[in-house]
């Protein structure tokens, strides 16, 4: 579901889009969402990560696809680990091609000792 707020978009439990997911714009919606969750402006992200304005803005909307180098002077300029956007971008294709990733699935069964131990206390 989409929630839009003034001009900052933010996605709040994402339905599966069964779409081909482009690499380059899931990761732009992450970098924009920590930068924007910091209250930073491109600008200072740029300066701070030593790329221009431009390219940084091109990267967010998912136009250009950043570089290894250029990806972790980005996070280390928002004080983000690689890793962990790494993740939100992979639960994010997860998400576009209608999976939803292992740690937010809720099991279909409950485990025998749990219910064993659920019983016990009942009786």
């Amino acid at each position: 579901m989409e929630v839009r707020t003034g001009a900052i978009r933010k996605l709040e439990n994402p339905e599966p889009r069964h779409e081909q997911a482009l690499l380059r714009r899931e990761l732009g919606e992450v970098l924009r969402q920590y930068r924007q969750r910091q209250g930073r402006t491109l600008r200072e992200v740029s300066s701070d990560a030593r790329v221009s304005l431009g390219y940084l803005s091109e990267v967010e909307r998912g136009q250009k696809e950043a570089s290894s180098e250029l990806l972790s002077s980005i996070c280390k300029a928002l004080n983000v680990p690689l890793s962990h956007v790494l993740r939100l971008v992979a639960d994010r294709v997860d998400f576009a091609e209608g999976r939803i990733p292992p740690h937010m699935r809720v099991p279909d069964s409950v485990p025998d000792d749990l219910v064993r131990a659920e019983l016990a206390t009942m009786a």
